[in-house]
């Protein structure tokens, strides 16, 4: 966009010198190489700043900023579609659409959000997420084995992606046979759009689960579903709504996030054979380098609403604006790590936040930590050195989520 059409984009009460053309969608550098584009926006742009781009937001790629919103709910408000903005977008949507689920509770404030967390937090912890290692690793074990023998593979289709995908649906209590419609339903949901957009994806990831979430209801298993249903909200019984709302919110996360991670982690251990010696050497730091491997290579960008008008990193925000947590960006700052591009096994302070931080930091994290340990511990155990392919580059998409959709690798 040329400096006069970025000016005439501007609203007059946001400056020029807060003003830094990104699309985070379409960012040519974040479809190449994206965190050397996230290297680059973090020495261009301030802190915080706002971009034209998809009808005009801000961006805070600032540590220190990214912590302050992430913990005030009040001021940065999660419910990014409100239900009273719902029913003014209704009209606009198919008469006979039924109920408009939400992606539930992470579209809630406190204290709504802790009350409707709840019934999921014993599901996730530490300790039921341990119980679950040995089946990951079977599993593992399982895709490797489909590709050992043939010295190649595009490790995001063959492994990255079973891998979680398989885990949640069975968490979830979902047909694994359903696998390869549930994530293109996810890829749909990850596409930009309008607000409207987006509610009617919610309405078609939520009939997708329908058959499911009925079932039930009068057959309860072992699964997060019936989990669920046994479940009450704030004294009052579970509701098929509400269902819906919960299982949304599973469905996207479940299906989609972690793939990332194991995706460039194992970019990083393939382009850098010294490294991917040393952990084959002292299988014993996989633990810690899986952490600074999800601080080098963060890749999840929440979106806030703002609710009243607020100063954060020298800018002036006003109410009812678009901020996106660029948590990328944070995670490379170089007020917070030093020399944060560089990977450092031995760094010191790796308090990143790729998980997020405050009431919404990420459900999840200890199903994804599990997860990331055991891959790159079989993949170590059982390849010989891999390698990127030389011949065919990774792809990547940008957007609420900077993935990576293809990683050719190769050993010998």
């Amino acid at each position: 966009m040329s400096s006069t059409a970025l000016a005439d984009a501007r609203p007059d009460h946001i400056p020029e010198a807060v003003t830094y053309d990104f699309d985070m969608y379409l960012d040519a550098g974040l479809l190449h190489d994206p965190h050397a584009r996230v290297q680059e926006l973090v020495r261009e742009a301030p802190p915080v700043f706002w971009t034209p781009r998809n009808g005009g937001h801000w961006v805070v790629t600032g540590f220190k900023e990214n912590y302050e919103a992430s913990r005030d709910t009040e001021v940065y408000s999660s419910e990014i579609q409100p239900r009273a903005m719902i029913e003014m977008i209704r009209p606009m949507l198919p008469p006979d659409i039924g109920h408009l689920p939400l992606p539930t509770p992470i579209n809630l404030d406190p204290p709504s959000h802790a009350i409707y967390r709840a019934p999921l937090q014993a599901a996730f912890s530490p300790r039921a997420m341990l119980a679950r290692k040995d089946e990951i690793r079977e599993l593992a074990n399982a895709l490797i084995d489909r590709v050992i023998d043939q010295g190649h593979c595009d490790f995001i289709p063959d492994i990255a992606e079973p891998l979680p995908v398989q885990v949640f649906l069975k968490m979830m209590g979902l047909p694994l046979d359903r696998m390869a419609e549930f994530r293109e339903l996810v890829h749909e949901f990850m596409a930009p759009g309008e607000p409207w957009d987006a509610l009617l994806r919610m309405r078609k990831v939520a009939s997708a689960m329908g058959s499911e979430i009925e079932a039930r209801r009068t057959e309860p298993r072992d699964d997060l579903l019936s989990l669920l249903w046994r479940s009450e909200i704030d004294g009052k019984p579970m509701t098929t709504e509400l269902m819906e709302d919960f299982a949304v919110l599973l469905f996207i996360a479940g299906l989609d996030t972690v793939i990332n991670g194991m995706g460039y982690g194992i970019r990083h251990i393939a382009a850098n054979p010294e490294f991917q010696a040393e952990l084959r050497a002292d299988p014993k730091r996989i633990v810690e380098a899986a952490e600074e491997l999800l601080r080098r290579y963060t890749f999840t960008v929440p979106t806030r609403r703002i609710t009243r008008d607020v100063e954060l990193g020298g800018a002036q925000l006003k109410a009812e604006e678009r901020l996106m947590l660029f948590l990328p960006g944070a995670d490379l700052d170089p007020r917070e790590f030093e020399n944060p591009g560089a990977f450092d096994l031995n760094r010191e302070n790796n308090v990143h936040i790729a998980f997020g931080v405050g009431p919404h930091r990420c459900l999840g994290s200890h199903l994804a930590r599990i997860e990331l340990q055991v891959i790159y511990e079989q993949m170590l155990a059982r390849l010989p050195e891999f390698r990127l392919d030389p011949s065919k580059g990774a792809k990547f998409h940008g957007g609420n989520i900077i993935a990576i959709d293809s990683l050719p690798l190769r050993w010998d």
